[in-house]
């Protein structure tokens, strides 16, 4: 068990992170799937031509249509060091996006250490769902997928990152022991929480909107982005590989961080401390 203060591990982190990245990217250009780097991914790409120096994780999104394909058509051509999974390969899956990690290892954030089921280390793939153009259509929909978002989150581990002070932490984190306990004594299935998530999320894919967000996150708005902006896709260096960036990365970052070029204060380089981290015997060895 360790914590990736230790930068040492925290290269090792990375490297196989990049190395899931590799893959992901040669199955994506083989399936015809279309993806871009996103957040923390995209900011360290367009300031450092590679990681954050502190980030521990790669994170990429796609248009709700290839994501399906990918996660339906990825697991008969990849290559078998590497795993796909989502609730569509593994029923009691905790999160509402997918993940490709490296067979054999694990990654599990320190806010997520009582969760049960094992995460490989990888690289998360998030779906994007159109948003609607009425404002308080948004509202609701936003609203509903937060909900079962976090219900299916507090099922997995009743442990939670809450920005408040004692004792209002104290109070909200009882509620969630109390949430999860709830939900496990009424044998609540994760699948069922992820399909009430996966249904809000695309209530508006028939709207014709233009206008995509991760449903994922609390404010879908904060990363949205139009097909316009994200595609054709452009092709970056990230660490020794390339990768694809939206089109208008500069309009996403600058929507979703303000300045993203200038290096936040000391006190906010952070990342996920994982509470354990298991290479396994797919990571790369140097």
């Amino acid at each position: 068990m360790v914590a990736t203060e230790d930068p040492t591990q925290l290269r090792k982190i990375q490297l196989a992170a990049t190395a899931a990245l590799e893959e992901f990217d040669r199955v994506c250009t083989l399936l015809g799937t279309r993806y871009v780097i996103y957040g923390g991914t995209a900011i360290g790409a367009a300031r450092h031509r590679g990681f954050i120096p502190w980030d521990d994780d790669v994170d990429v999104c796609m248009p709700r249509e290839d994501y399906e394909r990918f996660l339906a058509e990825a697991p008969a051509v990849i290559d078998p060091a590497f795993e796909v999974l989502s609730t569509s390969s593994h029923p009691d899956y905790p999160r509402t996006f997918g993940v490709l990690g490296l067979v054999g290892s694990t990654f599990t954030p320190g806010v997520a250490r009582k969760r049960s089921f094992r995460m490989p280390l990888g690289i998360d793939l998030f779906p994007l769902d159109p948003i609607p153009d009425d404002p308080e259509a948004f509202r609701r929909q936003a609203r509903a997928t937060w909900v079962w978002g976090r219900l299916l989150f507090l099922l997995g581990t009743p442990t939670a990152d809450i920005p408040l002070r004692t004792p209002l932490k104290q109070i909200a984190s009882g509620i969630m022991h109390v949430i999860h306990w709830s939900l496990r004594t009424a044998r609540v299935k994760p699948s069922t929480l992820q399909r009430r998530w996966e249904h809000a999320a695309r209530r508006y894919e028939a709207s014709g909107s233009t206008r995509l967000g991760d449903y994922s996150t609390q404010d879908p708005e904060r990363w949205s982005a139009s097909l316009n902006e994200l595609f054709p896709a452009r092709r970056v260096p990230f660490e020794h590989i390339t990768v694809m960036t939206a089109h208008d990365d500069d309009a996403i970052l600058k929507r979703g961080y303000g300045d993203y070029m200038q290096l936040p204060p000391e006190k906010e380089r952070v990342n996920h401390q994982a509470s354990t981290v298991v290479l396994g015997p797919n990571a790369p060895t140097c």
